[in-house]
């Protein structure tokens, strides 16, 4: 797991008090990071619909109109955007809410640069660690697919050509390398003509 490079790390700040922002914005510059503000839900989606992608989203809970529930929600949606909640209350049942929306960290109000940068860096971390295991989980049910896929195309073959198990893989394999092309291509192709076929 690499750490994520704080000087890089693009954050979202949405809070729909002028104050916050920018003294947050401000601070956390400094502090070496890239901010996009918005001060609503709303303005955040615009931002993202523009293609501004944060490595992370520091929402408010409370805000005029859309509230940041509403916007965790979306950030979760989108690209799996990570996010971190900060309210002025620490009332246990909004806790749970921000929790069961995906949050990696909550904060309360009144926020102090120097005290958010510890759950910055582990959000961070965190949302590193989901990425990779996202990734990895798609590369194993790609490689499950693949599999499967060859299976079933030798089972086509050993039909088709006559052949034993062994031999249909054999038969497969150099047929890829022939066509320069991967196995699970050509087993995918061969499954394909066998279904249009039936």
């Amino acid at each position: 797991m690499h750490r994520p490079d704080l000087a890089k790390a693009h954050l979202l700040l949405v809070d729909d008090e002028r104050l916050v922002i920018s003294t947050l914005t401000l601070g956390l510059q400094q502090a070496g990071y890239r901010i996009s503000a918005a001060e609503s839900a709303e303005e955040a989606e615009i931002l993202l619909a523009g293609g501004a992608r944060p490595d992370l989203a520091i929402l408010d809970v409370r805000m005029q109109g859309q509230d940041g529930l509403f916007l965790a929600r979306r950030l979760h949606e989108l690209d799996h955007i990570p996010f971190i909640m900060f309210s002025a209350y620490s009332e246990q049942a909004m806790i749970d809410q921000a929790s069961q929306a995906g949050a990696l960290g909550y904060l309360v109000k009144p926020l102090d640069v120097a005290q958010m940068l510890p759950a910055i860096e582990a959000a961070l971390a965190r949302a590193n660690e989901l990425q990779d295991l996202r990734t990895t989980r798609m590369q194993l049910q790609a490689a499950l697919n693949a599999e499967r896929d060859i299976s079933i195309a030798v089972g086509i073959t050993m039909i088709q050509q006559r052949l034993q198990r062994e031999a249909a893989f054999d038969w497969l394999r150099k047929a890829a390398r022939t066509r320069r092309c991967k196995l699970a291509e050509l087993a995918a192709e061969i499954i394909h003509a066998a279904n249009v076929v039936i």
